[in-house]
């Protein structure tokens, strides 16, 4: 499982350093695209395909949604290894659509990490420590 959050810089050359907690669970590569809310999704191998086989490739390619949803995530998918210092290229295209700059945030998110920008992530901490409360009320409603 991943968790945490850790502060982080992407260099001039486009390259992210893991923190260190998470490098070995990327040993055998590492799978890079677009995240729902202005930040990138990066995936073990092993999780990427798990994604995969149970919510995209089910997804019916007669939908709009379907073919709109596989393409969210499969056109920009970039598979990479980490190199001996831990960093993965972030290709330009990539970095331009998460928006993010020199400084990022690199989260933990169980089966995922979520590499932010680190100002928009602080404006998502805000606004979902504001509304965590609601949130759990609705889903615990839902449940019944």
């Amino acid at each position: 499982m991943l968790l945490g959050e850790y502060e982080h810089t992407i260099d001039d050359k486009n390259r992210l350093t893991l923190p260190a907690r998470f490098r070995r669970a990327f040993a055998d590569g590492i799978v890079v695209t677009r995240g729902l809310d202005e930040c990138l999704y990066a995936y073990t191998p092993s999780a990427w395909t798990q994604l995969v086989e149970q919510r995209l490739a089910p997804l019916n390619p007669f939908s709009k949604e379907g073919r709109r949803m596989q393409r969210f995530f499969y056109a920009a998918a970039v598979e990479a290894e980490l190199d001996k210092q831990g960093r993965v290229t972030i290709p330009p295209t990539l970095l331009q659509r998460a928006k993010l700059g020199r400084d990022v945030v690199v989260a933990g998110v169980n089966d995922h990490l979520e590499i932010w920008d680190r100002a928009a992530w602080q404006r998502e901490l805000a606004e979902v420590e504001g509304s965590a409360e609601d949130v759990a009320e609705r889903l615990a409603a839902q449940g019944d």
